[in-house]
């Protein structure tokens, strides 16, 4: 089981950017999916989170700029930044609560993390 993420880069303040993680392997179910982010030195911290039934949760930091998505037909969650601040800089990583296949129990699974530079 392998989560992939995309799509950082460097943008302008007040610019746009869309993340997105696919989960690949042997899956028997994906329950919630979300995005971290981390900056040297400091604590991962939730970003956003979606359930399978799509309920979300969000960091007060980015409430009404960036909306978590997902699609349950290819297991991929996305994260659309808008508004965006030197202080989203960071890298992000997404999350995803699985099953595996042959398995009763739900694990953790991350990406690889993909770096978010917000810069003029």
């Amino acid at each position: 089981v392998q989560l992939q993420a995309s799509g950082g880069g460097l943008v302008q303040p007040g610019g746009s950017l869309r993340l997105s993680c696919a989960a690949s392997g042997s899956i028997f179910s994906v329950n919630t999916m979300g995005w971290y982010r981390q900056t040297p030195g400091k604590q991962r911290e939730l970003v956003a989170a979606i359930t399978s039934g799509g309920n979300t949760k969000y960091a007060d930091s980015v409430k009404g700029r960036f909306t978590i998505s997902r699609n349950n037909a290819k297991n991929t969650v996305y994260l659309q930044m808008n508004s965006l601040k030197p202080e989203d800089t960071a890298v992000y990583y997404c999350l995803g609560k699985l099953v595996v296949t042959n398995q009763n129990y739900e694990n953790d699974y991350w990406g690889q993390g993909t770096q978010v530079t917000v810069s003029s």
